[in-house]
């Protein structure tokens, strides 16, 4: 069982970081498209990368972490834990 949860893991921080490069490439699209409606002001570019970044990250982050616990065997040692045996 150990393995698939070393496997699980590596899974999630590949997984991780091509959230992060997404996200990443999101701001730099986000600010490229701003500029063309009027110059870029420090707090509107501060404000782009912060709720931009973050909203993807926490999403996609969200959805990475459910898959981890699934592969992982995390879902399935609550599920058997939860589970009660029959009374004789």
């Amino acid at each position: 069982m150990q393995p698939d949860r070393e496997r699980a893991a590596s899974e999630f921080r590949r997984m991780m970081g091509w959230i992060a490069l997404a996200g990443a490439l999101m701001v730099i699209a986000s600010l490229c498209y701003l500029s063309l409606y009027g110059p870029l002001r420090l707090h509107m570019v501060v404000a782009a990368i912060a709720g931009i970044f973050v909203s993807v990250l926490l999403g996609c982050g969200l959805f990475a972490a459910a898959f981890f616990s699934d592969k992982s065997g995390h879902d399935r040692e609550v599920t058997d834990a939860t589970r009660r045996e029959p009374r004789d």
